[in-house]
């Protein structure tokens, strides 16, 4: 254990029985920014591929750094499909310690590959940590998603409704017309009724290439004048989103779509028995969970990395839902000793 982690639980009166130590927050944020400046060296270049190894492979060593003992519940896939960051993987210099804390990771080191490529809006690379049996372990398979910010009455969605109701109910909760809605899409030709309909009740549609995660955040900030998330993406990301809201407020609901019977048996394999349940916000992250996100390249949520001669800089945010805390970070990273940021 590090110095910091000692003094930290003896001004707290936490011990290694406490999985979220209040130093974790800010250990999140270096874990995320090691994975976004790796990914940022790509760029533009057009390789998704190396671009997600990139971040992977800087995520895991940043976590490997950390004492504690981590789980993979979402990951970059099945272990066959994945090399690291494998759903499964144990993470954490403390997961050969029997004392060290326990707790469940959710991940994905670049959200956005495509994005990143293409050198696109809203990449992030994204993480949330919870105490063990608190993170749902999905299947990596699609979701049907549907998100709004705070200050509404519980129960004002309702995934089991069509996408009129929801709009409706939205609009009579905010005290406006339907038409005044604005909704946060995937550009996807799947959507391609979801847009028609929101459209015939004169709904607003901001309409974004990847990066679902931003999307579902978007519905808690009134700078992007998002009010709802619509649509149909992958559960990973679902658990990601819905653990962003369960710090900041916000309700979000899901249900896991399968297309095929690989897919069901995947499933299976998983322990989901309901193919049709609707999971809610405490379904898929309760309890004390912390958020953590850096931006790869600018969005709404977050700028990306920046090269500046002798320093990178970052731009992060953080949560944590026992406190209600959203934290802001800017890091100025020195790549040599000696240099100064111009």
């Amino acid at each position: 254990m590090t110095d910091t982690m000692q003094a930290a639980r003896a001004a707290t009166g936490t011990t290694a029985s406490n999985a979220l130590d209040r130093v974790l927050v800010l250990e999140m944020v270096r874990v995320t920014e090691a994975a976004a400046v790796a990914a940022s060296h790509l760029i533009g270049r057009g390789d998704e591929k190396a671009a997600d190894h990139a971040a992977v492979e800087a995520m895991r060593e940043a976590l490997n750094q950390l004492d504690f003992d981590g789980t993979v519940v979402i990951g970059e896939g099945e272990r066959d499909e994945a090399p690291m960051l494998f759903i499964g993987e144990r993470v954490g210099a403390g997961r050969d310690n029997p004392n060290a804390a326990r707790i469940d990771i959710a991940l994905d080191p670049l959200e956005g590959t495509t994005i990143t490529a293409k050198a696109g809006p809203n990449a992030l690379a994204v993480l949330a940590i919870a105490e063990q049996g608190c993170l749902l372990n999905a299947p990596d398979v699609y979701m049907d998603k549907l998100a709004i910010g705070p200050g509404y009455p519980e129960g004002t969605i309702d995934l089991g409704k069509s996408v009129t109701d929801n709009i409706r109910a939205i609009a009579a909760a905010k005290g406006v017309q339907p038409n005044e809605i604005i909704a946060c899409v995937l550009d996807r030709p799947r959507h391609a009724d979801l847009i028609a309909e929101l459209r015939s009740l004169g709904c607003g549609i901001q309409l974004i290439p990847d990066g679902d995660v931003a999307g579902v955040i978007a519905v808690t900030d009134p700078d992007t004048s998002v009010d709802v998330y619509m649509g149909q993406g992958g559960a990973p990301e679902g658990v990601l989103a819905a653990a962003a809201l369960r710090c900041v407020g916000g309700q979000f609901q899901g249900r896991l779509v399968f297309r095929n019977d690989d897919e069901r048996a995947r499933a299976d394999r998983w322990g989901v028995e309901d193919l049709d349940r609707i999971y809610h916000l405490n379904d898929l992250a309760k309890g004390d969970v912390i958020f953590a996100a850096t931006g790869v390249t600018d969005g709404s949520l977050l700028e990306g990395v920046k090269r500046r001669r002798g320093c990178v800089t970052t731009e992060s945010v953080v949560m944590r839902a026992s406190t209600g805390t959203v934290r802001w970070v800017r890091g100025e990273h020195r790549k040599e000793p000696g240099l100064h940021c111009d």
